[in-house]
């Protein structure tokens, strides 16, 4: 019996050939590609099919290596996609409608109602407990807003997180409060991660996680995504994904590489002890769920003016850095020493320039290996940021979908000056030779491919395609966002010597499109048809045909 799959008649786009090569093979005769054992076999050719053989007939689609998302957050991917959505909410009579009705939908029997994607300037002020009372007051509210540094809950919410006016904020993070200094309803940064979803991780089920992963990596096969970097992990993540992995006899729709999410606690021992529960895990890694790294978040966001920057935002406050450098560099010693990969949340120009003394000083002091560190991002920057990354080769990790001229107005105001035509500068970096990996950053954005490239190349909207172009001199040509979703993201875990090109020997991750996606509105009026993963049909938008 052969194990072989044939697909004929597919137009190829490989990003990472020559310009000409690309070109050429595009707009040339359909070809066939093999596939044996999960990789692909030979690329073009005759092909005569044997018996047992699964012939694919591309029907002169466009078939290209399958996306690699450079930054995603599995678990919670999976579990927004169950909650109500209010990106495009408007105001907050729009937000209470929504959740109102999603109360009247949950029933009786409901214990919690999650909501996510909420935008600070759909708020006129601070989101406040009392707003969301008026519609849900009879069971606990947690609504994650876009950029999921904050949530945003009710009273009841309050009462089942224990705190009261005596809990502290913690470091790096804040609840906000009442005068009288009773919490009143919004949690930003750390106070989100340790107050909020930690409860929120503590009162879910295993099974409900297993669950969310297998939702998350179905929506990523579906947009023609086969491979993931996940930013975010954590044990009870972690032990899900392995769960997911092997409820599927060893195998996944998606590969998921992940970073253990380090927190700086004040003292060092905590911290390198994370350090060493990230190393513990990445012995357990296969083929399909790997740990390859750590990731720090060093700041917060512009949104919520808790990103750190050089010069004060318009209302002259600023984000602290969360992390102290001296115990950042002590972390970044011991896992850079141990051969785990190193990845910063660094969104503000200040918290870039931080980072970079540190990766910087880590480098020069520990051995010479292929570490490709990275930055992720990097929304303001200082000028010779760009310069510095390249000459150290440190991958800039960025989100085109992040600048959705639909969700930047509450972000332009922030930063009130010249600041603002000088975000998401993505060009820069590959201007000055370092290397850029695209992701999605979901949940806080959405997860779809085509989506997160057409923003890249036009600096417009999904959400709204009325809108202007958003600083359009920084958009990327389209070849070059290819090659950031495809080859440069695999790059960016060395991985691309196995994922991310359409090349004999390469694993069989492949996504097949309607249309040539460089071809007029080819991000945007365009569409998944099927997509494979190790050789193995992962999706298919008509499941009942061949493709």
């Amino acid at each position: 019996m052969s194990d072989r799959t044939i697909i004929t008649g597919a137009r190829i786009v490989d990003p990472g050939q020559t310009d000409a090569a690309r070109v050429s093979a595009a707009q040339g005769e359909p070809t066939t590609i093999v596939i044996e054992g999960g990789r692909i076999a030979s690329v073009g050719g005759n092909v005569t099919p044997a018996a047992g053989d699964i012939v694919i007939d591309a029907k002169e689609k466009v078939l290209l290596p399958g996306f690699v998302d450079s930054h995603v957050h599995l678990v919670w991917t999976g579990q927004s996609l169950a909650n109500v959505a209010l990106t495009d909410a408007a105001n907050l009579k729009e937000i209470q409608k929504r959740i109102g009705a999603e109360r009247d939908r949950l029933g009786a029997d409901a214990t919690v109602l999650r909501g996510k994607g909420w935008l600070f300037d759909s708020i006129d002020g601070e989101p406040t407990a009392a707003m969301i009372d008026e519609v849900v007051s009879d069971l606990p509210v947690y609504l994650d807003s876009n950029d999921m540094h904050s949530v945003w809950v009710n009273t009841a919410a309050i009462h089942a997180l224990g705190i009261d006016a005596t809990t502290p904020d913690p470091a790096g993070g804040r609840l906000s409060r009442s005068p009288s200094g009773e919490p009143a309803g919004m949690l930003y940064e750390r106070a989100a991660h340790e107050i909020g979803w930690a409860h929120l991780t503590a009162t879910t089920s295993d099974a409900d996680r297993v669950e969310s992963v297998f939702r998350a990596l179905d929506a990523f096969a579906a947009a023609g995504v086969t491979s993931v970097v996940d930013m975010g992990m954590d044990d009870a993540g972690w032990q899900a994904l392995r769960a997911a992995e092997a409820a599927r006899g060893g195998s996944l729709p998606v590969r998921v590489s992940a970073h253990w999410l380090v927190f700086d606690t004040g003292d060092d021992a905590e911290n390198l002890a994370q350090v060493s529960r990230a190393l513990d895990a990445s012995t357990e890694s296969s083929e399909w769920v790997a740990m390859i790294g750590i990731k720090l978040v060093l700041d917060g966001v512009i949104d919520a003016c808790t990103a750190a920057m050089t010069y004060p935002y318009a209302d002259g406050s600023n984000g602290s850095l969360m992390w102290d450098p001296a115990r950042l560099r002590t972390v970044l010693l011991a896992a850079d020493a141990a051969g785990l990969r190193i990845a910063m949340h660094a969104i503000g120009d200040l918290a870039s320039d931080v980072a970079l003394d540190v990766l910087e000083s880590v480098i020069e002091s520990n051995p010479v290996w292929d570490r490709r560190p990275r930055l992720e991002h990097l929304e303001v920057v200082s000028d010779g940021t760009p310069a510095r990354m390249a000459a150290s080769r440190i991958t800039a990790s960025v989100q085109p979908v992040h600048a959705d001229p639909a969700i930047q107005p509450n972000w332009r105001a922030q930063l009130g000056d010249d600041r603002v035509e000088r975000g998401y500068p993505w060009r820069t970096f590959s201007d000055a030779g370092a290397l850029m990996a695209f992701g999605t950053d979901a949940p806080t954005a959405p997860h779809e491919a085509l989506d997160n490239l057409y923003i890249a190349t036009t600096r417009r909207s999904v959400i709204d395609p009325e809108l202007p172009a958003h600083t359009p001199q920084s958009a990327v040509a389209g070849d070059s966002a290819l090659r950031h979703a495809t080859i440069d993201s695999a790059a960016s875990f060395a991985a691309d010597d196995r994922i991310g090109r359409l090349q004999p020997g390469y694993l069989a991750d492949l996504v097949v499109l309607d249309r040539h996606p460089l071809e007029a509105d080819g991000f945007r009026e365009n569409a998944v048809a099927f997509t494979v993963t190790g050789g193995e049909v992962v999706y298919r938008r008509d499941a009942s045909s061949a493709v």
